[in-house]
């Protein structure tokens, strides 16, 4: 009788064995805020906070804030540093560690980061503010606003915001786009752009994106609302007029 009992255990056990095992959690990618401050399978040397900041602000310089940002945008990004469509040999070697759950992850932990924007005044840039918010039409180029937002706070997904971006960045990107070191526009149109602009203009541009406030302004309720509702000007329903750039 124990003969009859050992052999089926046996046999259990040999089948338990040659099983797959279920895979355990990766600690080093839970979440996408331990990628942010642990870099995943990339090794704590290539946290993303190391560059990015704590609280995902940038540093100031040619690092660019995270905090905010669209996570599908963030997301295509890191997949356009691992395809070559961004050039930067640091992000290349980071994100091929990083597999798509953990780039949704941490693309989605710095979405979510709460940022706060402030303006800087930059009175003594016209032809920074003349470029970002009425373009050029002689020479073809439209205005930044039209697709970055009159605040700098983006349009859409696929348009990022600028404000308070490092404007060392910002110039950066412009040079990238200009030299092809950066082609990860669908439409080829920031190539065609940076290639129009001169030095000087790249670096005015820039510096007057970097000091808008990075949000979408607020819109102003009237102190009596039911005083207006007579002005057509005033209902929602009403169509609006389009302002050059809009």
């Amino acid at each position: 009788m124990l003969r009859t009992l050992v052999f089926p255990l046996l046999a259990a056990m040999a089948v338990m064995a040659c099983a797959p095992q279920a895979p355990e959690e990766d600690l080093f990618s839970a979440s996408g805020e331990v990628i942010a401050f642990g870099g995943g399978d990339a090794g704590p040397a290539a946290a993303c906070m190391r560059c990015h900041g704590l609280s995902g602000e940038g540093d100031g310089g040619a690092t660019p804030r995270l905090a905010g940002l669209d996570p599908g945008y963030l997301h295509r990004q890191l997949d356009d540093y691992a395809n070559g469509r961004r050039d930067h040999a640091l992000m290349r070697a980071i994100v091929r560690r990083l597999d798509g759950e953990a780039r949704a992850r941490v693309s989605a932990y710095y979405a979510g980061l709460d940022f706060k924007g402030t303006e800087m005044e930059d009175s003594e840039n016209p032809e920074g503010a003349a470029l970002y918010l009425r373009g050029d039409p002689s020479r073809g180029l439209r205005p930044c606003a039209q697709c970055h937002g009159v605040a700098g706070e983006g349009v859409g997904p696929g348009n990022p915001p600028l404000g308070r971006q490092p404007a060392a960045y910002l110039a950066g990107q412009l040079d990238a786009w200009r030299t092809g070191r950066r082609h990860n526009d669908p439409l080829g149109e920031m190539r065609e752009i940076s290639r129009r602009l001169s030095a000087a203009e790249i670096r005015a541009v820039s510096r007057y994106a970097a000091g808008l406030p990075g949000l979408r302004p607020r819109a102003v309720r009237a102190a009596s609302p039911a005083a207006h509702r007579g002005d057509p000007r005033n209902d929602a329903s009403a169509p609006h007029r389009r302002g050059s750039g809009s």
